[in-house]
């Protein structure tokens, strides 16, 4: 019987699903500890066949002895992670070890919203707005609207495509950005990423929604900044890395772009001496663009649905290269 390594958190959510399929469930306690059909283990015969990296471990102290039982196992296959990203070290391990890797997009609804809404309290002037209300003053602000803007989406899957519906749903033009050319249903145009010199100039909004990795990393940076156009808004919900916050901050006080709308940083939690954090040009939130009522039990969904695959050998969702996640 396949032996699966859940979190009781996760387990308690789906133990009678897990009740109807051929899988042995091998739970890590809150606080630490294994046990194994309700007997306690020692780590070191945990020995997980597959495992589930689910949201409830992330920031967890607990997360230390799940990696421990995930990497330490002789014969693992596949690993599912409630992240979008693959960036982190582990997945490199995971995958080096000869196991499969699939991840999660039940957060991409909430960050496509999140997107959204950051930009239109940019264009409809937000700030300036509630100032006007909590000064008791009855002010008229113009402001900018959504239709017949352009829109570029770097990185074009489940997050570009949710931002994609909604922009397009406001009468924005969309060009997305991805590996693959084939034309999608979502975009008015798929373009290359060397094509983004020429696409730059073109966008009001610019949304960093790309996986990070070694080609990635401070993609967008003095050059990308210069090429900006005048009035545009830069969103980052990808990671951190993928801005040279100096070269960034440096561009802001320039002007262009007019704002940033940015959920992720290099340095997280943000440092409180961070200039980000008062500049006037930007909007910031705390890495918590996808963080929903819904999220969780969409991403569990996700999983349960994989695991059936898994076991009736079907193709998986949502599987990773070896190759990317190496290269992250």
């Amino acid at each position: 019987m396949t032996r699966l390594l859940i979190y009781e958190p996760a387990y308690e959510r789906v133990r009678a699903d897990l009740a109807a399929l051929p899988v042995e469930p091998l739970v890590l306690a809150k606080g630490g500890g294994f046990t194994l059909a309700g007997a306690s283990i020692d780590a070191a015969d945990a020995k997980p066949d597959i495992a589930w990296f689910s949201s409830h471990l992330y920031l967890n102290p607990d997360a230390g002895a799940f990696v421990g039982a995930v990497l330490g196992a002789p014969a693992l296959k596949w690993v599912h992670t409630a992240a979008a990203g693959f960036d982190h070290p582990i997945f490199g391990s995971i995958v080096d070890k000869g196991a499969r890797l699939t991840t999660s997009h039940g957060q991409a609804v909430g960050m496509a919203d999140t997107v959204v809404a950051g930009v239109l309290d940019h264009f409809q002037r937000g700030p300036d707005r509630r100032a006007a209300q909590a000064a008791k003053e009855w002010k008229e602000f113009k402001f900018r609207e959504v239709l017949g803007t352009t829109w570029l989406l770097i990185g074009f899957g489940a997050i570009g495509q949710g931002v994609a519906e909604r922009a397009r749903g406001l009468g924005a033009q969309i060009v997305g950005v991805r590996r693959s050319q084939a034309p999608d249903a979502h975009a008015d145009r798929i373009a290359p990423m060397d094509a983004l010199p020429k696409l730059l100039p073109e966008a009001d909004v610019v949304v960093l929604s790309v996986p990070l990795n070694a080609a990635t990393r401070h993609l967008a940076n003095t050059a990308f900044f210069a090429a900006m156009k005048p009035g545009s808004v830069l969103v980052n919900v990808g990671r951190g890395g993928l801005v040279d916050e100096a070269a960034l901050l440096a561009a802001l006080d320039r002007g262009v772009p007019a704002h940033a709308v940015l959920d992720v940083f290099e340095v997280e939690p943000l440092p409180a001496e961070s200039p980000f954090w008062a500049h006037p040009r930007v909007s910031l939130t705390a890495h918590c663009s996808g963080v929903t009522g819904a999220q969780e039990g969409r991403n569990q969904a996700l999983f349960l649905d994989n695991l059936k695959r898994w076991l009736a050998g079907q193709p998986l969702t949502s599987e990773m290269d070896p190759k990317d996640v190496k290269g992250g």
